[in-house]
């Protein structure tokens, strides 16, 4: 969540927008944008929110960073390879 923090804050900061500004324009408080921006408590549609301000809610996808493989999903995958042996 700290990752996507960052880039709000860095996509805020590229419109010049204050974060009561944001906040204004968005439909949340000053502090819902500023806990965003630190990667706590952002929830989806305050993501949604924030992005659709900033003029790039069509680039969501991209915004999320990739996840990784769970350490379940890693074993799930070497225990097919073992099988198919």
């Amino acid at each position: 969540m700290v990752e996507i923090g960052r880039r709000l804050r860095a996509m805020r900061k590229a419109r010049r927008m204050s974060q009561s500004e944001a906040a204004e324009q968005s439909g949340v408080s000053r502090k819902t944008v500023h806990l965003a921006e630190h990667g706590e408590n952002a929830t989806l549609l305050t993501l949604i929110r924030l992005l659709r301000t900033y003029g790039a809610l069509g680039s969501l996808n991209d915004f999320i960073p990739e996840t990784e493989l769970s350490p379940l999903e890693v074993l799930r995958t070497s225990q097919k390879k073992v099988q198919s042996s």
